[in-house]
């Protein structure tokens, strides 16, 4: 009898700490998941400067700095802008900077396969449209940003480029002196990352800004934010 019960009180203590062990594992915080890799995000802030990003190389050092906050830095990341010729430099077009494709976004969706699909090269991807929309812009925080419709609305992007990612060749300002000016006066054309409103509702290619500062980005819809793709 005396050993049946110390028999019973035995599994009673097994089955009180096992039970004990199953609530702190319960209630123990999970460990917070890896950034998934991505190739793609538009900046979670710009440089506070408007349109002056101190020219590509501190637009992509920009990126770098935000892609490394959250364990991405290794890439080698590059803004889409494209520069006008100027000082005896060649133009450069924002689709040759960026490598050949696929992106992803920060939760693994492709929003594009290839330069030819980005940027719909041929009459069928130009009907097809890449898969760069609201629903699949996102800051390299995997946060959505502010478009057409929120407050403030941050939905022109800049770009300086035409709808096929090239530069602009006729002489006017359409890159406030290749990202150097935040005057109040100039101009850099911008993109629609939701690709509403603008007249052609294009993601690269909308309309042009009034003004290089940071509040005439915002006048006109923007923060000075840019896209940046991973070439590798």
């Amino acid at each position: 009898m005396i050993h049946r019960q110390k028999k019973l009180l035995a599994a009673l203590a097994c089955a009180a700490i096992g039970s004990v062990q199953a609530q702190t594992a319960a209630s123990a915080p999970r460990p917070a998941e890896p950034p998934k890799p991505f190739t793609f995000f538009v900046t979670s802030e710009g440089t506070g400067k408007g349109a002056d990003l101190g020219g590509l190389a501190g637009a992509d050092a920009h990126c770098k700095k935000l892609a490394s906050a959250v364990g991405n830095g290794a890439k080698t990341w590059r803004a889409y802008l494209s520069t006008q010729e100027a000082n005896g430099q060649p133009a450069v077009n924002a689709r040759d900077r960026i490598g050949a494709g696929p992106w992803t976004n920060a939760r693994g969706a492709v929003v594009a396969r290839d330069l030819a699909h980005l940027h719909g090269d041929t009459l069928e991807l130009a009907r097809l449209g890449s898969n760069l929309t609201r629903n699949t812009v996102f800051t390299e925080r995997n946060e959505p940003i502010k478009g057409s419709g929120d407050r403030p609305n941050q939905h022109d992007i800049l770009t300086g480029s035409l709808p096929d990612g090239t530069a602009f060749a006729d002489g006017a300002d359409h890159t406030c002196r290749n990202y150097g000016s935040s005057a109040p006066d100039g101009s850099a054309q911008v993109g629609h990352f939701d690709r509403t409103g603008g007249g052609n509702s294009s993601w690269n290619s909308a309309h042009a800004s009034r003004g290089c500062g940071q509040e005439n980005l915002v006048s006109t819809g923007g923060a000075g934010l840019f896209y940046f793709f991973a070439i590798d």
